[in-house]
């Protein structure tokens, strides 16, 4: 029984950090190309919506993935176009993103809280992997988009440090100047970067009212996006320990979820229970600080380059 309940709350967790994955990668990303994006709630929460909505009017998911990736991709081109080509700041950008995207998204989702999709990503087993004990249930009983995560952790870690494109985007993040005089064009290389990353924050927006909660709800977010930002600090600018950071927050949510639901802890309010994966976030982000981890974070960071100023 112990057993049984480990794995539910373990396969659990995975579920619950998937978009967490997928929006910190995304954050990752754009930050390593020197862009910070702290819209990222914004973005998700628009991209849920629409991939919600693609989903109702297409009768197709991958029509609602694309649907959301889209409009993660074009708010943060928006604020790629802020932040590269005017120079603004980053830090207002991205805030006022993420008012943007939390306005923009409870007017037009008005009409749809309440109502139940038509399609979502339901489990898919893989077949063999999923009969392994302990592992099979947790890892490989889940719905495609998890296992998307899976593949998208190393792919990116292979591309930001095994391929030129990668060492260009690193060099844009850390020396912008000197990328420039060895014939890299950092407007385009962070432009890039700031979509790519978008369309990984709207992944993770459509995972959260199609996979997730099979349902639309205004700011329902419930500061992932913010989360998301925080892991990427945590990790070190790392995607392998990204992961495992989203994970550990994903199993705090889990077990809190589970407290909350087997009516035992009812001597505990259940504000403390809701409150715990945060309150769990920044103690990782302390203890972080105070250990030994270099602070890797691109030098170049939040900082606009200025060619005229490069020559």
């Amino acid at each position: 029984m112990e057993e049984l309940l480990a794995v539910s709350v373990l396969a659990a967790a995975i579920r619950a950090s998937t978009p967490l994955v997928f929006a910190g990668l995304g954050e990752l990303v754009s930050e390593k190309g020197g862009v910070l994006n702290l819209g990222v709630e914004g973005i998700m929460l628009v991209s849920a919506l629409s991939g919600y909505v693609a989903a109702h009017a297409s009768g197709s998911l991958t029509l609602a993935v694309f649907a959301a990736a889209l409009a993660g991709g074009a708010l943060s081109l928006l604020h790629g176009w802020i932040c590269i080509s005017l120079r603004g700041n980053q830090i207002v950008s991205g805030l006022a993103i993420t008012i943007l995207g939390g306005g923009l998204s409870g007017y037009l989702g008005r009409r749809w809280i309440g109502t139940a999709p038509e399609l979502f990503f339901s489990v898919a087993p893989i077949p063999f992997l999923s009969d392994l004990p302990i592992i099979g249930p947790v890892l490989f009983k889940q719905n495609i988009l998890v296992y998307v995560s899976y593949l998208l952790v190393p792919l990116i870690a292979w591309i930001l440090y095994k391929t030129a494109w990668g060492l260009s985007v690193r060099a844009c993040g850390e020396n912008p100047a000197a990328a420039d005089i060895m014939g890299v064009d950092v407007a385009r290389v962070r432009y890039l970067c700031v979509l790519l990353g978008g369309m990984l924050m709207g992944v993770a927006g459509i995972y959260l009212s199609l996979a997730y909660t099979h349902m639309w709800g205004e700011d329902m977010c419930g500061g992932r996006g913010w989360i998301a930002i925080a892991l990427v600090i945590f990790s070190g600018w790392k995607p392998l320990r990204l992961m495992w950071g989203a994970y550990l927050f994903g199993g705090i949510e889990a077990i809190q979820l589970r407290c909350q639901a087997s009516g035992k802890f009812t001597y505990i309010p259940v504000y403390f229970l809701m409150m715990l994966p945060y309150l769990f976030t920044i103690a990782i982000l302390v203890f972080s600080k105070l250990g030994k981890n270099r602070d890797d974070a691109p030098l170049s960071l939040a900082l606009p380059f200025h060619r005229e100023a490069a020559n």
